[in-house]
This record gives structure tokens, sequence and C-alpha cells, in this order.
């Protein structure tokens, strides 16, 4: 979980981040587009400013027209608010979509980049195992939309209340200057107390924010484990659970809902006396004959929306908070995925790798990711090609964890990691991932561009005794949710077929036949004895030893002893 330390909201720091995530976009292979739509926007937005501004004079001459009764000038009038109804509405909705078009751009780039720094480097898997940023899904989906569409909102916001603003002090100073002076000082007044009651708001949603999702988060884990839940019972303690997160989502958002309390009444009592402010001004001046009756109303509509440009903190800070929150929390999310491994590692001892056509382990000491347990102390290893190594031991010794460090997984801790390329290894657990597609992606993952015919796809399930798979499922280009289709044991055949039709150099297997019987697991590591792939694996099964040349076991204590395959007897 994250805790907030010194969140000062809408500082210098707030707009060093929010610029470190927007500015990539707009220097990007995208710009030009970007840029140009952007112009595109403010034009539009000017233009409609030059209405509303235009407007206060029509309704000045249409008053005065009213109040004087001439009857030709009221006429001409109305026809002058039909063109002005006509080309506000062409400058506001044309606004408009050209906004949530560049948003929606702005989103589409920004979404695709924050995906290719999560899948890099493994950023996905260093993510998970130290738990540094929650819900990672959350903040590419939600607050990335979020984040480009409320950025240009309050663009277009700022920008047009400054050509409002212009406009309408223009009109204010050529009837009182006093009415300019007064308007600001008020919009200063209101502004100090909004942003001083409101200050505690940024806090309390960057809080919602990571308590829905861990709420939701709740939901989700139910559902993906839905089987096992039912086997054990446990519906009442998951049930407990996603209330206590849901809970702790309630009473923040109450206290929210409190400090929004405050701010209604600042709003609501703020807007109700600058209607009243200008008239103060400007009456005694229509009492005495200097102005007609329509100045009061130019300038009460004038007044009203000058203050509304200057207090934008007062009737934006509910939503200027909550997307300071969205801010931080992207930031803090970009930011982690921006560290290189060697940052990653300051302080801590790392595992020397070097990539060469052979498998080796020198004097390698591996600790947890954490680095406060050590699994195994000083092992070294030789695996020759075509020479099998099988991994033995108790659970508990850090059989997985080896295998994690040899896969490139798992890098804390001292010693010398020689290993081929990563596209020469592949990598089995004991659960196989079933990704989101068909059975021809099944079967060809994760090189899933390779042109494999059908016959080839058909001949390898039936190496692994899945013959009658394409065919009960409808074909290979079927799209089912494999993980509840198939059983685990039929799930690690699968692999296996996955295994031969890719046929590396290397093969890592994680008790990648433990849901199989004696005899299938014989048929499939015979089929893959026959690709003169290497294995390296970890297994408990004595069945397993006359496919491997060397054992390594873990004793325990991170303790170990190299032992030829034909000499282990796991008694002694």
């Amino acid at each position: 979980m994250i805790r907030l330390r010194n969140l000062e909201g809408l500082d210098g720091k707030f707009w060093k981040k929010f610029w470190a995530i927007a500015k990539p976009y707009w220097v990007s292979e995208e710009k030009t587009g970007a840029i140009s739509l952007l112009a595109i926007l403010i034009l539009l937005r000017l233009a409609f400013s030059s209405v509303v501004v235009y407007r206060t004079y029509l309704d000045r001459d249409f008053l005065n027209a009213i109040s004087d009764k001439e009857i030709e000038l009221f006429f001409h009038i109305l026809s002058n608010y039909c063109y002005l109804f006509i080309f506000g509405t062409i400058f506001k909705v044309g606004s408009r979509y050209v906004e949530e078009k560049l948003g929606l751009y702005w989103r589409r780039w920004l979404t695709n980049h924050l995906l290719d720094k999560y899948c890099s480097d493994r950023n996905y898997y260093e993510i998970e195992i130290t738990k540094k940023i929650d819900n990672p899904d959350q903040r590419i989906a939600d607050e990335t939309k979020a984040f480009t569409k409320t950025a240009l909102t309050f663009f277009v916001l700022i920008v047009g209340e400054t050509f409002d603003l212009i406009g309408f002090i223009a009109v204010l100073g050529s009837i009182s200057p006093m009415l300019v002076v007064v308007a600001f000082l008020y919009s200063a007044f209101g502004s100090a107390i909004a942003v001083w009651a409101g200050k505690k708001l940024i806090r309390l949603k960057f809080i919602q924010l990571q308590r829905e999702a861990d709420f939701r988060y709740s939901l989700v884990h139910i559902r993906d484990h839905a089987e096992s839940i039912a086997f054990y019972g446990g519906e009442a303690e998951e049930t407990a659970q996603a209330k206590k997160r849901f809970d702790l989502a309630f009473n923040n958002f109450s206290r929210i809902v409190n400090w929004n309390r405050y701010l209604e009444f600042l709003s609501h009592g703020y807007n109700y006396v600058d209607d009243i402010l200008p008239a103060l001004v400007v009456a005694p001046m229509y009492f005495t004959g200097q102005v007609k009756f329509g100045v009061i109303e130019q300038s009460r509509k004038a007044f009203k929306q000058v203050v509304k440009s200057l207090s934008i903190i007062v009737n934006q800070f509910d939503d200027l908070s909550l997307f300071a929150a969205g801010v931080n929390r992207l930031s803090t999310f970009d930011e982690t995925l921006s560290e290189t491994p060697n940052e990653r590692s300051v302080g801590k001892t790392s595992i020397d790798t070097v990539v060469d056509s052979r498998l080796a382990l020198e004097q390698v000491t591996l600790l947890t990711p954490d680095s406060r347990k050590t699994l195994v102390k000083n092992v070294s290893v030789a695996v020759q090609a075509g020479e099998g190594l099988l991994i033995m031991g108790q659970s508990g010794t850090g059989k997985s964890s080896l295998l994690r460090a040899i896969a490139g997984l798992w890098n804390a801790g001292t010693g010398r990691l020689v290993r081929p390329r990563p596209e020469e290894m592949l990598f089995l657990p004991q659960r196989p991932y079933m990704l989101l597609g068909s059975l021809r992606l099944q079967l060809l993952y994760p090189n899933t561009q390779r042109e494999i015919s059908d016959e080839q796809l058909y001949e390898t399930l039936k190496k692994v005794n899945l013959a009658d798979l394409p065919e009960r499922v409808g074909g290979f280009d079927a799209e089912l949710d494999w993980a509840d289709i198939l059983s685990l044991g039929e799930q690690q055949r699968l692999a296996f077929a996955r295994l031969l039709l890719c046929a590396p150099r290397y093969a890592i297997l994680d008790e990648s036949t433990s849901a199989l019987d004696i005899k299938n697991e014989q048929l499939l590591y015979q089929q893959l004895q026959a690709t003169g792939t290497t294995l390296i694996g970890v297994g408990h099964r004595p069945s397993l030893l006359s496919f491997h040349d060397l054992v390594l076991e873990l004793e325990g204590n991170a303790n170990w002893r190299l032992i030829p395959a034909q000499d282990y007897n796991p008694s002694t």
C-alpha cells in the first residue's frame, strides 16, 4: 500500500509531475497533428469568447430599445440575436468536438506509451513481486483516460477564461474602472478562502482513488479464484475482506462529502453576492442619468464573467483536487516504469549475467528479491548441450526460485550466471499460461507470427495425446476461456505441444507434469528429448531421473549437492 507523505497538491512539484507526463506526447511523432488541433481549438475558443462579449453589448442595446420604446431598433437587434445564436453554436460545438478528438488521440498515444514501458524490461513482473505500485491496470486504463480528458478540459477552460477576462475587463472598464477593482478584490478574497477550505480534498481524493481500486481488486480476486474459494467454503472470509475494503473507501468518501459541504456553502454564497455588487456601483450612475438602463444588466453580466474567470480555483476546486490526485498516482507509476535495472538495484548486490551459448552457474548465491533471505549459497554447475539437469529437494528450499534466476527473473545475490539469449529458452511453469486468444495462438505462443500449417499443429497435438482437442473446441481458430475449458492436465499437455513447436535450445520446466499420470509424463519427456532440447527442470518424482543426467539437490539452509542422476538416491 502506498503511504502519503507531505502531499502538497497544486504546488511546483505537481506542475513538474504534470509536465513530465504531458510533454512526451507534444514532442512525439504525433506532435504536428496534435499542435494543429490545439491551434484550431484555441481559435474556436477565441471566436466563442468574442461572441459572448459581443452579446453583452447586444443585451444592453436590446434593453435600451425596450426602455426607449424604439421598435425598429428592437427588431433589428432580434435579427442580430439570430446570427449570434448560429455562430455561437458553431464555435461552441466545434470547440467541443476538436477537444474530444484531441483528447482521444492523446489518450491512445499515452496508453500505448505506458503499455510499452510497462511490458519492457519485465517491469510488469518487477511491480508485481515488489508491490511498489498498487493497481497498475487502473492507472493505465482509468487514470490515463482521466488525465488526458481533464488536462484538455482545464486547458480549454483556462484559455477561454483568459479570453473572456480580457474582453469583459474592457467592458467593465468602459463603464466604470471601480467595477474592475471590485471584481479583482472580490475574486482574490473568494479564491483565498477556497484554497484554505479545500486543501485537504487533494489528499482525501488521492486516498479515495487507491481505496476504490483496492475494493475493485478484491472483487476481481473473488472472480478469478471462484473455484478455490468454493472448495474451501471461504465465502464468509472473502465477503469480510471485500466489505472491509469497501468500508475504508466509504469512510474516506464520507470525509470528502463533509468537506464538499463546506465548499458548497462557500460557492453558493459567493455566487449570490456577485449578482448584487455591480448594481451597487452602477445603479447610482443610472439614477443620476450617467448611463442608460441597459448598462446595469451589461455590467452585471460582465462583472459576473470577470469574477468567474478570476475564480477558476473556487469554481473548479473539486475537479482540480481529483485531477491532482490522479496526476500524483500516474506520475508515481511513470517514474517507477522509468527506473533502469541499475537504479532499482542501488544498494543491493546482483548476480552478474553473461550471455553465451552455454548454461552455467558459477559460485551463485541467490537471495529473495528483497534481499532478506538467502536461498542457496555458492552454487556451481554447468549444463552441457543435451545434458539434462533436475533440481530436487524439499518444499521451500528454493527450487523454483533457482529456475527464476536462470530465466533472468530474479538476480538478487552474488556470483556469475552464464546463459543463452532469452529467445533460445522457454519456460513451462506448473500452471501453464493460457493467453486470451484462439487455440492456434495457444500453440504458437510466444512466437504467434509464425506460419505453421494446421496439419503440423494437429500432428503436434497428437504427440501429446490431445488429438481430439481441435474438433472438441471448434477448430484451431476457436477463442475460448482456455483456463476454464481445459483441465490442468490438458493445459500441461498443451504447454508441451507449445514447447515442441517452439523447439528451443533449452527448456526450463517447473513441475510441468505434476498433474499428469506417469505414462503421459514419460510420453511428453520422450517427445521432448527427441527434439534435442536441453532440459532443466524441477520435480519430485523419481521417474524424472531417467530423463536427466545431473541432479542438483537443495538440502535447505542454503546447502546443496550435485550428483549424477544414475547415482541419486532421495533417501540419502
